[in-house]
């Protein structure tokens, strides 16, 4: 809501008339890049008036130039997105009116100019026009369309055509983005273009040439601005522009003065060898330089470049492929993970057997079988003096008399430790009654630590990788439906220890890494699906300084399990109700650390300070 009424107020100051003088005639409609901003141009003549105003859903901005009648022909517009404007139509909307509809990405503030032949709207962006500047309908593959003015129909139905860009290609001395010279504050009170292009030439040092055509007189105020930015914005305000050739001098020409060289300069090809990066990922950034007659191909058997340009710009293009051909550093990473299993055993558990010699159970405590009992000789005189028997009761077997009172007890049978690391038995009389009781114990310490280092070496802005370990077979089985048959499919899945590393060395000496750290193994799994895969990895990006060692990840998992078996109630008493029962407590830690140190082996941008 904010914005709307924004775009109201601006509509309502800028829908008063405007008279410019004269019948009028609308000559040529352009877009045109200015230093952060993109200018639609009407070019007039005569007198007129000018109106406008916004509409929605979708954006547009409608401009009519009252008084005025149609005196161009439109091509078709390309709809490529500049500076926000996505398509522009014009044509004789009433036999006194040219309407001229811009439709935009969005409504957004904009600013309506008038100058003695032309109307200009200003609309502010932060895209860049170095790529869309030079380009005309032609190289974007668009074929002109001459339509003859006809009445404007509806907004939703398209009208005649605007060009794509300029008439002629206009190429900034410098990008207006990001300028590092120096800056320069003056003021320009309709000066002519050799009293301009002497001021900025003797604050910059270059040497500027400006076109004998241009008739101009400058209107300015500069105030701490880069001094290549403030002149491309005073040109771009008069439909100028400023071309730099080697050696450092830079020529003011009309858009129609650059383009009529650009078609009449001859091509030269040029061939381009690529020492450190692969000439075919430069073809893009390369032809987004050269001018709108200039090619790019790629030759992958030498590696080179084959630039084919005008005899002007040939230079430029061969000492832009040398800022992009540079030797990247190299980078060593060395990683350590560390991985550290520990494991607690502590079992405790007392059994007990409470029997007679006529009653008892068979289980803990194994007895003689009368039965099997035979004579033997003691005291070695050769004479039988006792009977012992030779074999005992199964140990399944529970001897029970029913013939009066007695009394029989088992605790804790059916437990036990396993691999118990003592054993001890304690047995008594009480009365008639034998006592027996076994106890077991066990306390196990287990510790596991794994180190791995890995060392591995990548190039600037390349990823690198090590695994040490195996790939790992899985085999997947369709069992497929109806007449399908069963299909098996195996993959390969790697385990072990894996590093992967993406580098990129800042230019204040630091390394930015991406990093993947993994640490995997392979486990039968207890049910039928055959195995599962254990993995401990990281994943991160982190900037540390040259040979410094930067902690990636840290994991601790800790699992303590407890259990408690025994007589009821007398297992549960504080203190002595261990000796009641069996207890076992398992405590599990496992720690994980991995740690990485990047070493810069050479880097060019630093190796000649």
């Amino acid at each position: 809501m904010k914005r709307s009424l924004v775009f109201a107020a601006v509509g309502l100051l800028l829908a008063a008339p405007r008279a410019l003088g004269g019948p009028g005639e609308v000559t040529a409609v352009s877009v045109l890049p200015g230093p952060g901003s993109v200018n639609v141009v009407i070019d007039v003549r005569g007198g007129v008036q000018v109106t406008d105003f916004t509409l929605k859903e979708p954006a547009r901005l409608v401009i009519d130039v009252k008084g005025a009648t149609l005196r161009t022909r439109g091509i078709l517009y390309d709809r490529v997105n500049r500076g926000g404007i996505l398509n522009i139509r014009y044509s004789q909307f009433t036999p006194d009116i040219v309407r001229v509809v811009l439709e935009l990405e969005s409504l957004r503030d904009y600013r309506l100019e008038h100058a003695d032949d032309a109307v200009r709207i200003v609309f502010g962006t932060d895209r860049g026009f170095t790529a869309w500047s030079s380009v005309a309908p032609a190289a974007l593959g668009v074929a002109p369309r001459f339509e003859p003015p006809v009445a404007e129909r509806p907004a939703s139905t398209p009208a005649a055509p605007l060009p794509a860009a300029a008439a002629a290609p206009v190429r900034p001395a410098l990008p207006a983005q990001g300028s590092q010279q120096p800056v320069i504050t003056t003021t320009l009170d309709s000066v002519s273009i050799d009293d301009l292009a002497a001021q900025f030439a003797s604050f910059s040092g270059k040497s500027i040439v400006p076109g004998k055509e241009i008739t101009d007189r400058f209107t300015a105020h500069i105030t701490n601005q880069p001094w290549d930015v403030a002149l491309n914005a005073i040109l771009a305000s008069h439909g100028l522009a400023a071309l730099e050739e080697p050696p450092g001098i830079i020529t003011i020409q009309s858009r129609t003065a650059l383009a009529a060289r650009d078609s009449l300069e001859p091509l030269r090809t040029v061939l381009r060898p690529v020492n450190y990066a692969r000439a075919s990922s430069l073809v893009g950034s390369v032809k987004g330089i050269v001018s709108k007659r200039g090619t790019v191909v790629a030759d992958t058997a030498s590696n080179s470049l084959i630039i084919q340009d005008v005899e002007s710009r040939v230079a430029i293009d061969s000492a832009f492929v040398s800022q992009l051909d540079i030797q990247t550093p190299q980078v060593a990473i060395q990683a350590k993970l560390i991985f550290v299993n520990r494991t607690d055993i502590e079992n405790l558990g007392v059994r007990y057997d409470l029997g007679t010699q006529r009653q008892f159970f068979n289980k803990l405590v194994q007895r003689p079988d009368p039965s099997t009992a035979e004579p033997v000789d003691t005291d070695g005189d050769g004479v039988p003096d006792q009977l012992r028997a030779k074999e005992n009761f199964d140990a399944n077997q529970n001897v029970i008399d029913l013939g009066g009172n007695a009394l029989s007890a088992l605790a804790n049978a059916d437990q036990q430790i396993a691999t118990p690391a003592l054993r001890l038995i304690f047995a008594t009389a009480l009365g008639n009654f034998n006592l027996t009781s076994f106890v077991e114990a066990l306390q196990q310490v287990d510790l596991a630590d794994l180190q791995a280092e890995p060392l591995i070496s990548a190039s600037d802005n390349s990823e690198a990788r090590i695994q040490v370990g195996e790939n790992t077979p899985v085999r997947q089985i369709d069992v497929g439906t109806g007449n399908q048959q069963a299909k098996a499919t195996t993959t390969f899945v790697p385990t072990g220890i894996i590093l992967r590393v993406t580098p990129h060395v800042t230019n204040n000496g630091k390394v930015l890494m991406t990093l993947h750290a993994e640490n995997s193994s392979l486990r039968a799994a207890p049910a039928d699906v055959g195995f599962t895969f254990q993995t401990q990895q990281s994943d991160n990006q982190l900037l540390v300084n040259d040979g410094e060692t930067a902690v990636i990840g840290g994991l601790t998992v800790t699992e303590v399990t407890v259990s408690k078996s025994g007589i009821p109630f007398l297992v549960d008493l504080p203190i002595i109700g261990r000796i009641f029962g069996f207890s076992s407590r398992n405590e599990s830690r496992r720690d994980l650390l991995i740690l990485v140190t990047p070493h810069i082996i050479n880097n060019p941008a630093t190796e000649g300070q």
